[in-house]
């Protein structure tokens, strides 16, 4: 049985029609030059409007916020009507959507920020990761990430007001709400990771300095466009990009504490997802749902089954199923008849157009 994933849940002024998330999934397919959302990436999300909630693809705020190739921005004038067209069809098929703010900080490469040097909390190389640019022939070149500049505070500042201003930009674009990349190595996990960030300053050392750059970005888009309208990813356990914290249960309980006290509408936990990972630790679900009094969302190697034991079991309200969104469309009618699901292809992820995209079909029994 599957009902509780098929609840309706308030979230903020919103009423979702079930509790299952589209998550934010990379897939580079944004018009050149420009990055700038399309046609194929409108149709892609509406197909999938019969989740509770859409979060869109990373986009980032800025040009030196932007980490792979081909992936769309929310700055420019021209993003944001190619945005409007996705939210407008999003919502004609009955969908709710939300952007999901990106600054990858040091996960980049100056082919991909117009030839400047990447920003971070601290100049720390992230070890081991590589991230693709475009190399003329259509297909993702991939490379090693480069040395960060650390930030000034004047640069810390400008970044709060670029995502104040992307917050504000996706409202005019059509958005429901936002949701602030706090995940998977970028930028603010970068502050918040103790092994990323050396800083001596007020955003570095305790926990509640390292938080500080986190606090500030929600409460300047909040200000804008209300609390509830604000979600936040975070990602405890992973080491996605090069981040490691020493005490992510003493870290991840505080960020949670701050998000509840700045009553953001959502937090979405990015649980590690690779084949043979650890579970995320029961007590810190329990802990987690202790000091935060929101709606929590979970993703991370769910079936209908596990989402629906722990939405039972009242330590999460939504759960977000990444990859099985890519080839089911129509993935919540799937779940609700225990109709197959299909596989998708691996290698049409990332840039190229329609296959592999919008070319999946729905399920015709």
């Amino acid at each position: 049985m599957t009902e509780s994933l098929f609840q309706p849940l308030q979230l903020g002024k919103l009423t979702l029609k079930n509790r299952i998330v589209m998550p934010p999934m990379t897939r580079s397919r944004a018009t050149q030059p420009g990055n700038e959302a399309n046609d194929i990436m409108a149709k892609y999300y509406a197909q999938r409007a019969g989740a509770g909630l859409i979060v869109g693809e990373g986009t980032q705020i800025s040009p030196l916020g932007q980490g792979y190739a081909w992936t769309p921005g929310i700055y420019s004038p021209e993003q944001i009507a190619g945005w409007k067209k996705v939210t407008k069809a999003v919502h004609a098929n009955g969908g709710l959507m939300f952007a999901q703010l990106w600054h990858v900080g040091r996960v980049t490469h100056p082919d991909n920020t117009g030839g400047v040097q990447p920003i971070s909390s601290s100049a720390i190389k992230a070890e081991n990761v590589k991230v693709f640019v475009d190399n003329g022939i259509g297909e993702p070149g991939f490379v090693d990430v480069v040395t960060p500049r650390e930030m000034t505070e004047e640069d810390i500042q400008t970044v709060i007001q670029e995502y104040k201003q992307a917050a504000l930009n996706a409202i005019e674009a059509g958005f429901d709400g936002i949701e602030l990349h706090a995940a998977n190595g970028y930028l603010i996990n970068q502050f918040i990771d103790s092994n990323a960030n050396n800083r001596t300053d007020q955003y570095g050392g305790s926990i509640e300095n390292r938080l500080r750059f986190l606090a500030e970005v929600v409460t300047a888009m909040v200000d804008v466009i209300g609390a509830d309208r604000v979600g936040v990813r975070l990602a405890p356990f992973t080491s996605l990009n090069g981040t490691v914290d020493d005490t992510p249960v003493e870290t991840y309980v505080a960020a949670a504490a701050l998000l509840d006290k700045l009553n953001v509408v959502y937090i979405h936990i990015a649980e590690v997802d690779w084949d043979d990972a650890p579970d995320t630790p029961i007590a810190f679900k329990e802990k987690v749902r202790n000091v935060y009094k929101g709606v929590l969302i979970y993703a991370g190697r769910y079936n209908a089954a596990k989402a629906e034991a722990i939405i039972e079991d009242g330590l999460a309200d939504m759960i977000g199923f990444g990859r099985p969104f890519v080839a089911n469309p129509d993935l919540p009618s799937r779940i609700k008849n225990g109709y197959p699901l299909a596989t998708h292809d691996p290698d049409t992820l990332f840039g190229g157009s329609e296959k592999g995209l919008s070319d999946y079909p729905e399920y015709n029994n």
